[in-house]
């Protein structure tokens, strides 16, 4: 039985075309449920079935407005580009730096961890079909507030995640233009992004397209030629190095910078698997999820195998991981020492359209984010308009302003890397925060409904016990965010966002709600 009001009942936004596909997991589609046109209701249920009772959040807006315009091979694209972000192209240099070839067990065991998490995630989705986003179960399980604080907590990672792509772009671009101001780049990119994605959701389709297979084509090439290059026996012009497996362990061993800078490289590589999440959340929306949602997160471990374990672990076999710059992509530092300077051009137009694909992603969602809090009555009313071409240009426009403040932040800084270290230590924290919620959510359900886990047909390997592993896991990463000064910056921020989303709270939905507060 629902001891409280909190399924979420939701109409999709008529962005995507169809939902095939099970391979079609992704940020974007996932949009279309749980931010598209929310409508909460007090529902009481039994084992058989569920009733709806009463109005938590009334809203009769309904979004008729939203373009359906993207295709089924915009999807399958989209799906796999989307495992492929700026945390790979961009990070992965300062975790090489820090933990040497030990960083391949870095993403191991963040890796590991979360496709635990995931499980419980699955396990809860699959509890009670009428859950289509990790949201819906931490507001019925954990009570309003919780799912008050990860819905707009998700839409601040989100934006976060797009000024650390448009720091990122800026320093993809310093590449051919050394002395262009820092500035220039990052606003460049808003003004003509926000441009195309207020034009049509199509435009922002193929954009997306042609973003994704550049992706998957650069990480299959790149390891392709890394073992080729392995295999011939490549030896560096300007050191003298020969490519080969031997530099995993043989430039100071497998754990050059010992156990400490093993352990420094969690706090970058947690970044690279934000959003991780989204890939079940997807799947519980196909017309089976019982299949396509075990699919899809069993999938986890052999993304992270092919884009991070392996293509991190091919470059370090062609340059030794000591001669990898902090500051700049990898993948473009490899070509540039093996002496091709083309290659590592057309290299760094790959990276920076991640960056851009990203960025534009981020800008489209959040819009649609604002859009769909906005319809459940916990954001501003002008969120939830759109302007004749169907997009919700004030929430885009409002996301965007924010992506500004990003751009001032790194003018002031002058350090590209500095500042994306704090952009994406805020955002990694208000994912892990999203992450225990989840975690704590499972631990409810085991806790009040025991036979619902009995039923499940897909349960949660090791139960509680993985729990609490993965949360000592996730507060053990916390304590190492404290302990570097640049990740500590970022650990001293969050808070702030707190108290905003406390507030927020109160304004939006609180005040207005003051019934089910005391229901609650």
């Amino acid at each position: 039985m629902f001891k409280r009001a909190g399924c979420f009942s939701y109409r999709r936004v008529q962005i995507f075309q169809s939902h095939k596909s099970a391979n079609s997991l992704d940020f974007f589609r996932w949009l279309t449920v749980f931010y598209g046109s929310l409508t909460i209701r007090c529902r009481r249920t039994s084992s058989s079935t569920s009733k709806s009772k009463g109005t938590l959040m009334s809203n009769d807006h309904t979004p008729h407005g939203l373009q359906r315009n993207l295709k089924n091979r915009h999807l399958q694209l989209i799906a796999i580009g989307g495992a492929i972000g700026t945390g790979l192209f961009m990070g992965s240099g300062k975790t090489i730096h820090l933990a040497g070839p030990s960083v391949l067990l870095t993403y191991v065991i963040i890796g590991t961890f979360l496709f635990f998490i995931m499980r419980a995630m699955g396990e809860l989705l699959l509890s009670n079909l009428e859950y289509k986003s990790f949201t819906d179960f931490t507001y019925d399980l954990l009570g309003p507030a919780a799912g008050f604080f990860v819905g707009w907590t998700y839409w601040f990672c989100w934006v976060v995640i797009g000024m650390a792509d448009i720091i990122a772009i800026t320093g993809y671009t310093q590449f051919w233009w050394p002395d262009v101001p820092l500035w220039l780049p990052g606003l460049l990119c808003i003004l003509i992004m926000a441009g195309m994605n207020l034009l049509t959701v199509k435009l922002f389709g193929e954009m997306e397209f042609w973003f994704a297979l550049i992706k998957i084509i650069a990480i299959l090439l790149l390891v392709v030629v890394g073992l080729f290059l392995v295999f011939t026996g490549f030896i560096d012009p300007s050191s003298g190095e020969k490519a080969s497996f031997a530099h995993l362990w043989n430039k100071g061993g497998f754990f050059p910078n010992g156990i400490g800078g093993f352990f420094s490289a969690f706090q970058i590589a947690v970044f690279a698997f934000v959003g991780i999440e989204l890939v079940g959340t997807a799947a519980a929306e196909t017309k089976d999820p019982e299949t396509n949602l075990p699919k899809a997160i069993n999938r986890i471990p052999v993304r992270v195998i092919i884009f991070y374990v392996l293509a991190l672990g091919v470059i370090m076999t062609v340059t030794p991981w000591s001669e990898v710059n902090p500051a700049k992509s990898p993948f473009v530092n490899m070509f540039t020492l093996i002496g091709i300077p083309i290659a590592a051009g057309l290299v760094n137009l790959v990276v920076l359209t991640s960056a851009l694909s990203s960025a534009n992603g981020g800008m489209f969602s959040t819009g649609r984010m604002l859009y769909g809090l906005s319809a459940a009555d916990v954001a501003p009313k002008m969120f939830s308009k759109l302007n004749r071409n169907g997009v919700p240009a004030t929430g885009l426009l409002y996301s965007c302003l924010y992506l500004v403040v990003g751009i001032f932040l790194l003018y002031q800084s002058g350090d590209i890397m500095d500042m994306f270290t704090i952009v994406t230590t805020v955002s990694s924290i208000g994912f892990i925060f999203v992450w225990i919620m989840i975690l704590l959510a499972y631990l409810k359900y085991r806790k009040t409904r025991p036979q619902l886990h009995e039923k499940s047909i897909y349960k949660l390997p090791g139960g509680t016990t993985t729990i609490w592993l993965c949360m000592a896991f996730l507060a053990f990463v916390l304590v190492l965010f404290s302990l570097d000064a640049d990740t500590r910056l970022g650990l001293m921020y969050m808070p702030l966002w707190f108290i905003v989303c406390g507030i927020l709270y109160w304004l939006l939905y609180r005040r207005n709600h003051p019934a089910n507060q005391k229901q609650g």
